[in-house]
């Protein structure tokens, strides 16, 4: 067998360890040896080893084992001559004495749990069986200290705290939660731009570069080139509101516009009674620096709120023409010391320059939420959807809002709780 010829030629990890080797040819042999010696595989599982292999070439023989144990073993009794039958084509190779295994060290913080020795006496309930998950141990428990070390499958911090409201997280919880969000960005919206680009399945023809290419063939345009519009990211705009009523939301806000202006280049502004640009604060590739620069930037951060006035400083200033075309978010719990009717003045201003408009309120995440303040009553029918925005799973769903903006159709404004 290759790979055995090949494992055995040394110590120590060579990588690649099958470099050249059929792997369909080598997972054929090992399934057909531990046949002969009494190991039950089915006909799948010298597949399922084969395209793991292709999936993750093993570097090391530590890897090598636990790719074909995983693929070809199914019960417990096999484990004794798949173990004499590894130890046999790789010398040296059996987890128990790699040396490898012995000088790594367990983890102390528990993200690494030790497996039972082979030879260990089975524990009756003890849980998932061992061929789908190892049974998990603590420190004080381990009696096998020199056994193969495995990762242990537990959800990420960030996911624990995803629907957890944001006034019960603090600010380590909050910035663990920063990369779920970019994660969690699917692909944004486009516009079509005045420009041509030549695409074999073009819906135009291209005259000019049609005859251009039948001077080759005597003047004979024998192929026809065609042409599709060239289609760019449409432009995200966010304004977070960073008043006193919306403390605990605001630094989740900013965290959901820093995704923005990172994967798709968007406009994010924060406003209470000012209105201040963070966009190139948000730029920065350090979350914490990033929220640490815009919350210096902000100067009235948790004051009053003045929503309309503010709205009417960005359309009035040198941005005003950031919102043509561009899918306008706003955070905001609708409470404005403004008149209602200048908000909705403002709001009429703004929904006749943006392509959408939505309104991110973390209120509408209670059952039974009807905007009853004024202001936001008057600026529901200029919205296209309010979403709620109390959880960072929330926020996912508005990212989710926003990719749907892709949709030509216009929908009436809705309430998602």
């Amino acid at each position: 067998m290759p790979a055995s010829q090949q494992g055995t030629s040394g110590a120590g990890p060579v990588p690649p360890l099958l470099r050249g080797v059929d792997r369909a040819a080598f997972a054929a042999g090992l399934t057909r040896r531990l046949r002969d010696r009494g190991v039950a595989v089915d006909l799948s599982a010298a597949g399922t080893f084969a395209r793991a292999l292709a999936a993750h070439p093993p570097a090391t023989r530590t890897e090598l084992y636990w790719t074909a144990r995983i693929a070809l073993v199914r019960r417990q009794p096999d484990l004794a001559a798949f173990d004499a039958l590894f130890a046999a084509l790789f010398a040296g190779a059996g987890l128990g004495t790699d040396p490898p295994a012995r000088r790594r060290p367990l983890p102390p913080t528990g993200a690494l749990a030790a497996v039972p020795a082979p030879t260990a006496p089975a524990q009756p309930g003890t849980g998932l069986p061992w061929a789908t998950l190892p049974a998990v141990v603590g420190s004080a428990e381990r009696t096998a200290p020199d056994g193969p070390a495995v990762p242990q499958r537990l959800p990420t911090a960030a996911a624990g705290w995803a629907d957890v409201p944001f006034e019960a997280l603090d600010d380590e919880q909050v910035a663990l939660l920063d990369d779920w969000l970019l994660a969690g960005l699917p692909r944004l919206p486009t516009r079509r731009t005045r420009r041509l680009a030549i695409r074999r399945r073009g819906n135009r023809a291209a005259l000019r570069e049609t005859m251009a290419r039948s001077r080759r063939t005597g003047w004979e345009p024998i192929e026809l080139v065609r042409t599709r519009p060239v289609r760019r990211p449409r432009r995200l705009l966010l304004l977070c509101d960073v008043s006193r009523s919306m403390q605990a939301e605001a630094t989740a806000y900013l965290h959901l516009g820093r995704a923005f202006v990172r994967a798709a280049d968007a406009e994010v502004f924060a406003f209470a009674t000012g209105l201040t640009r963070l966009t190139p604060v948000l730029r920065r590739r350090s979350a914490a620096d990033a929220m640490a620069q815009a919350t210096a930037a902000v100067g009235d951060r948790f004051g009053g709120t003045r929503i309309a006035t503010n709205l009417r400083a960005l359309l009035d200033s040198r941005h005003g023409d950031l919102l043509r075309g561009a899918i306008v978010l706003i955070g905001s719990d609708g409470w404005d010391s403004c008149p209602a009717t200048e908000l909705a003045a403002q709001l009429a201003r703004v929904r006749r320059r943006a392509y959408r408009l939505l309104w991110i309120n973390p209120r509408a995440a209670v059952p039974g939420f009807q905007p009853r303040v004024a202001s936001m009553a008057a600026a529901l029918p200029y919205c296209d959807r309010m979403l709620p925005g109390d959880t960072f799973t929330a926020l996912r769903r508005v990212i989710d809002a926003v990719a749907d903006c892709d949709v030509p159709v216009r929908r009436p404004v809705t309430t998602t709780a």
